[in-house]
């Protein structure tokens, strides 16, 4: 008795390991690993409701790798190299994708991106865009009384206080970078030099500018002209400002890639895919605080009609930006620095 006892015993705990082993297979999901910024993967960014949509639809899990910028996120494929973890790089702009391509590590998207809807519109077959906006300077209109109406009156103007960006760790920085040279071409140094003579600090992110500038620190600091919709839409602030620019502004369109070594290559792609559909799309204007890159069934808030728009759009080639960078950033941080 005692004996069959133990047999029985043993049959039950084969039968409970064998259920849980089938329970594991069924319900184990694979993870999509995405490497992005961190504004863009915290709570107060479009990435808990993108996760959260995404994953309806994908059986899986979508883990968001949060880097301290976009500069950072190309860094960190770099140094990880063909044995990274990512399936998926988002956050990289126009003035990254030459680098990001020359890696060699991101393979072609296979995505139909005819439904994108850009200014200057698109076509690539590695990169996927999710959002645009303008580059521009933001102020308080409570308290300067008369903002710069260009970008050579910010860097004119002496008693303006300035913030930006670090064009070598932030993407908005590099876009001021790129914006200066299409104004000032062989200039562009003089007018660094005059801009240096009144900038109160060269953040490293876009997030630790922003902030001081919120706090009372400057005048102005660099954003982007869909700034002040959030102050309308989540706080109904309406002083917040983008000072416009007669010289015209300059875009910033931010793409995604997948790597050549995803261990999730068809989820990737699939990722890629919902970039422009609605669980993504429609999170983007009041999560990310850019324009949609596809058109929308539901009209964007009201803030978003009030915002400056560009008469003038300044762009530099891709291949003009890759094979300058390096020089234009010397450039900079001599002129800057003397």
């Amino acid at each position: 008795m005692q004996k069959g006892g133990r047999m029985l015993t043993s049959w039950r705990a084969a039968l409970l390991a064998l259920a849980l082993a089938s329970s594991g297979a069924v319900w184990a999901k694979p993870t999509l690993n995405v490497y992005t910024y961190d504004s863009f993967a915290s709570k107060y960014g479009p990435g808990p409701k993108i996760k959260a949509n995404f994953e309806k639809i994908c059986g899986c899990v979508l883990n968001w790798v949060a880097v301290d910028s976009s500069a950072g996120i190309l860094s960190r494929v770099q140094m990880d190299g063909a044995s990274s973890n990512a399936d998926v790089v988002l956050g990289l702009d126009l003035n990254l994708m030459g680098r990001a391509r020359q890696t060699g590590l991101l393979a072609e998207s296979g995505v139909d991106t005819s439904v994108v809807n850009l200014p200057a519109g698109w076509s690539d077959p590695v990169f996927v865009p999710f959002d645009h906006g303008y580059f521009a300077f933001i102020y308080d209109a409570t308290k300067l009384a008369n903002p710069p109406r260009s970008l050579q009156e910010v860097v004119d103007n002496p008693k303006l206080r300035v913030i930006y960006q670090d064009p070598r760790t932030s993407t908005p920085g590099l876009g001021l970078l790129l914006w200066m040279k299409a104004v000032y071409g062989d200039e562009a140094a003089q007018a660094w030099a005059k801009l240096a003579a009144h900038t109160v600090t060269v953040t490293k992110s876009w997030y630790e500018g922003y902030s001081l500038f919120l706090k009372g620190e400057a005048d102005v600091v660099l954003s982007y002209t869909t700034s002040p919709a959030y102050h309308v839409v989540v706080e109904g602030k309406t002083q917040y400002r983008a000072a416009p620019a007669s010289e015209g502004y300059y875009p910033q369109v931010e793409v995604a890639a997948m790597l050549k070594s995803a261990p999730n290559r068809a989820l990737a792609q699939q990722f890629l895919r919902f970039l422009l559909e609605p669980g993504f799309q429609g999170e983007v204007a009041t999560g990310n605080w850019m324009y949609p890159v596809v058109d929308q069934a539901q009209p964007l808030p009201a803030a978003f009609a009030e915002l400056a728009k560009p008469t003038r759009v300044l762009m530099l080639p891709e291949q003009q930006v890759q094979a300058n960078r390096r020089a234009w950033v010397a450039e900079w941080l001599e002129a800057t620095t003397r």
